[in-house]
């Protein structure tokens, strides 16, 4: 049997740790990262269904200098 999710908060601790990024903005990868799971995972894991949609703009959004 797969091993059990450490929780959406410690993941975000983790995130934020290993990025050198703030909470908040680990919390925005998280998820942004959660969207764009797969069918599958989602069918695995029925709580990737409960992050609401973004605005959008990570899609065509590209950065600048």
């Amino acid at each position: 049997m797969a091993e059990a999710h450490p929780g959406f908060k410690a993941v975000q601790s983790k995130i934020a740790k290993k990025s050198g990024v703030g909470q908040e903005r680990a919390g925005a990868i998280l998820a942004a990262s959660t969207r764009r799971a797969s069918p599958a995972a989602k069918k695995a894991n029925p709580n990737l269904k409960k992050v609401r949609g973004g605005s959008g703009k990570g899609k065509d959004f590209q950065f600048t200098k």
